[in-house]
């Protein structure tokens, strides 16, 4: 019961807050972009920062929403500076020449608050297809967009063929928008 009173509310909050076309801008102090790759064995995660773009949502007509988002490359955070260098230089994300990652695309309503971005994700020199499942949240300052997907770096030029080194990355993101 508390459950379905709980999810009515939301709904209704949901409804009311959006009930036009939302224009929003990602807040990157607020926001969190995550990845996890398996090295040597072991689970290695980091953190990407710079986070901009807009997002205009209608949750009225999605047809009529989309999102345009970037993250800045050369921020990248594995708690190791030597790693982190690394990861900069040109045979892995190469930040002098493609200093951002982006994702591009249009929402679709899934059911409850469960959506699907369907987006173009450009890394480096290569631009590919991507559907990202996320919900979002109404907030008291905006909106919390979370989802997670997961990618083959090795289709975007991401380092090279390794025996210790996984070739998918899992990817979280929470984005707070105003």
């Amino acid at each position: 019961m508390i459950k379905s009173t709980f999810f009515l509310l939301s709904i209704l909050l949901f409804s009311y807050a959006v009930s036009a076309q939302q224009k929003l801008t990602p807040v990157d102090a607020e926001s969190k972009v995550h990845f996890v790759i398996r090295n040597f064995g072991i689970n290695t995660g980091g953190d990407l920062t710079g986070l901009k773009g807009q997002i205009v949502f209608d949750i009225k007509n999605p047809a009529n929403s989309k999102f345009d988002i970037s993250v800045d490359v050369a921020t990248v955070d594995t708690d190791n500076k030597k790693r982190d260098n690394h990861l900069r230089n040109d045979d892995y994300f190469d930040v002098a020449k493609y200093p951002i990652i982006r994702i591009n695309g249009k929402p679709d309503f899934v059911n409850n608050n469960s959506w699907i971005l369907k987006a173009t994700m450009t890394i480096k020199d290569v631009s590919k297809p991507v559907e990202i499942p996320f919900t979002i949240t109404p907030l008291p300052s905006g909106f919390l967009f979370e989802g997670a997907f997961a990618i083959n770096r090795l289709h975007y030029h991401v380092g090279g063929e390794s025996a210790t080194m996984s070739d998918d990355v899992n990817i979280t993101l929470k984005i707070l928008a105003k």
